[in-house]
């Protein structure tokens, strides 16, 4: 009998641990380690857009799990868009939340987490909004305001960008643009425009003559780099009067001097993998020889691709997907102490964030 009374003392111990987060609601400690680690797996299963963050926890509920003997999470998690991008691969804390001035986006997202040892991310389904330009303007009338990103404008900001880049990068292929992702304007002493886009390399060296440059392809391999950039274009106002009397369009561009940009270039994967394989070896490996944009010769054969088109779609992964949706009316939440305190409210009057 007291064996019997042991091993049912064990399990009810072990089923209040794993119900430990329900239990405790949103403010647990171990309910915001599910929170943070099923969105890092988010922005790991993610193959586009930027970096999420986490907001708040809104909601949680769970089920016991008899084949693993663990628990099953669903979690409703408040996010915002940071301003990294996935090709980063940079964990959401150490990326800057997107501040009033910088388009921002929330959204929720609808979480299925395993939990025993570890939080095991299963499925997720997140959907994205930007705050409205009316909410942003009531509290900061000189902020930005978003752009079409196929206005001719934003393609040539995007455009002069990356010939600044390209013009004095010490890189030793040129890129290509891949996909703008983003677009803003506003007057300062004249209209300004800002743009972050993705880049490509491409096949062409430094040395290819710049008259050139629209018939180099990308790089159609796991060798290419990728980079995300910003970009602005600002005229004066009298200069845009004479060049431009009827509204903005891609013709007010003279001045390559007002141009600014700053790129990241991130370095591919496999490469990686190979300089480990190269320090092992004390000789290289025969066949084509190229140098990438880093240090490290790489020897393959490059096949090309076209550049892809602007992409505004929904982003994919393999365990889940993201769309962007307007806002519609949520339950409220099930669980204690739901939800938890939201981190951020970028300083507008009433959030919904």
């Amino acid at each position: 009998m007291s064996v019997y009374l042991l091993v049912l003392f064990l399990a009810l111990l072990l089923h209040d641990g794993k119900a430990k987060l329900e239990s405790q609601g949103c403010n647990s400690a171990d309910a915001e380690r599910a929170a943070e680690e099923a969105l890092e797996q988010i922005n790991r299963d993610k193959t586009d857009g930027y970096i999420l963050a986490l907001n708040r926890l809104y909601d949680l509920s769970h089920t016991s799990n008899q084949e693993t003997g663990g628990s099953v999470y669903n979690l409703t998690i408040d996010v915002l868009e940071t301003q990294c991008h996935t090709i980063s691969r940079k964990p959401w804390k150490q990326c800057e939340v997107r501040g009033i001035g910088d388009i921002p986006v929330y959204g929720e997202c609808q979480v299925s987490v395993q939990v025993d040892a570890q939080v095991k991310l299963e499925s997720y389904s997140c959907v994205l909004r930007e705050v409205a330009a009316t909410a942003v303007v009531h509290v900061c009338p000189d902020c930005p305001t978003a752009d079409n990103l196929n206005e001719p404008v934003i393609k040539e900001t995007a455009k002069l960008s990356l010939q600044k880049f390209n013009k004095e990068s010490r890189l030793a292929n040129y890129f290509t643009l891949e996909n703008i992702t983003k677009a803003s304007s506003q007057w300062v002493i004249g209209p300004a425009f800002f743009v972050e886009f993705t880049v490509l390399e491409t096949v062409c060296s430094k040395e290819t003559d710049v008259s050139e440059l629209a018939h180099c392809p990308p790089m159609n391999c796991q060798f290419a780099h990728r980079g995300f950039c910003t970009g602005s274009h600002m005229t004066l106002e009298e200069a845009f009067k004479i060049i431009n009397p009827f509204g903005k369009d891609a013709s007010s561009f003279q001045k390559p001097e007002s141009v600014d940009v700053k790129c990241e270039i991130y370095e591919p994967q496999a490469s990686t993998v190979e300089e480990q394989a190269h320090a092992k070896e004390a000789s290289g490996h025969p066949g084509h020889h190229h140098n990438h944009t880093h240090l490290h010769p790489h020897e393959h054969v490059h096949s090309v691709t076209q550049a892809s088109d602007i992409s505004v779609s929904s982003q994919k992964g393999h365990l889940g997907r993201i769309v962007f949706e307007p806002a519609t009316p949520r339950s409220a939440p099930t669980a204690t102490s739901c939800p938890g305190a939201r981190r951020h409210t970028l300083g507008l009057r009433n959030p919904s964030l």
